[in-house]
């Protein structure tokens, strides 16, 4: 018996319009009416999630920021920082690479010193709470992971720089643009096992959605493992079932309704 599923957001549960399915509030409902918790885990910012969820904060598990923060009913259940240390390591780094800009995603907000209008408007499209400041090295937060943008694509132009720290950090690339650099622990894979064994959940009662490669290790974390049809081919290959359906055709919703209500 199912009784944890979970879902990424962007290319997974939301359509390219950034869009839940029509459906999505009465199947959510009928989940919890059937004692099944229904989560999300992102590469967004938790605030974010939980203005995004509103309606059913209280009864959902939130794993924000690619792994590294897990809060349920209010209640820290994960929080994997990355070291000071490597904070200012990499943001030195960061800083000399032309076109990039920077988030540094702290446990309290996010905090930005780029003024790049383009760059601000799709980093609120992300984060609920986003600080200007002057200077990110003299920001006193817990650090849960350093966000890179370039428009002209991550895995060409920020992940290079960075792949001679493999082994000391954990990089992502989550989506087109962005890459993201967190503590070597911090993956969804990992904070959903920290859930299950909080929550007395096994593996075998956890299903899983993902589409990208911050969803890898995710699609190891449960039995019923889901990779979009849109997925990247990694997924694809690491998960045990694909959808039917995109993200743009209620892939997950649709999917839902078929195993958990037979519909």
């Amino acid at each position: 018996m199912i009784k944890l599923i979970l879902a990424d957001v962007d290319g997974t549960l939301l359509n390219n319009n950034k869009c839940l399915g029509h459906n999505f509030w009465d199947i959510e409902a009928q989940l919890a009416d059937k004692g099944i918790l229904f989560s999300v885990a992102s590469a967004r910012q938790y605030y974010n999630l939980i203005e995004k969820f509103e309606k059913i904060k209280e009864r959902t598990i939130f794993i924000a920021e690619n792994g590294t923060y897990a809060v349920y009913q209010g209640k820290q259940l994960h929080l994997a920082p990355l070291h000071p240390n490597l904070v200012s390591k990499y943001l030195n780094i960061a800083r000399k690479i032309e076109g990039t800009h920077l988030i540094l995603c702290g446990k309290e907000t996010a905090y930005v010193e780029s003024s790049n209008s383009k760059f601000l408007a799709r980093a609120q499209k992300f984060f609920a709470k986003l600080q200007p400041v002057n200077d990110l090295m003299l920001v006193n937060d817990e650090i849960l992971k350093i966000s890179l943008c370039h428009f002209k694509g991550a895995a060409r132009n920020t992940l290079p720089h960075f792949q001679q720290f493999e082994g000391e950090c954990k990089m992502g690339v989550a989506g087109k643009i962005w890459l993201e650099l967190s503590d070597i622990t911090a993956n969804k894979g990992n904070a959903i096992r920290k859930i299950q064994q909080a929550l007395g959940i096994t593996y075998d009662e956890t299903m899983v959605f993902g589409d990208y490669l911050n969803d890898l290790e995710m699609m190891r974390a449960g039995k019923h493992s889901y990779a979009m049809k849109n997925a990247h081919p990694d997924i694809i290959a690491a998960a045990t079932f694909v959808t039917l359906y995109d993200n743009n055709n209620n892939g997950v919703m649709r999917t839902i309704q078929k195993v958990i209500f037979n519909d």
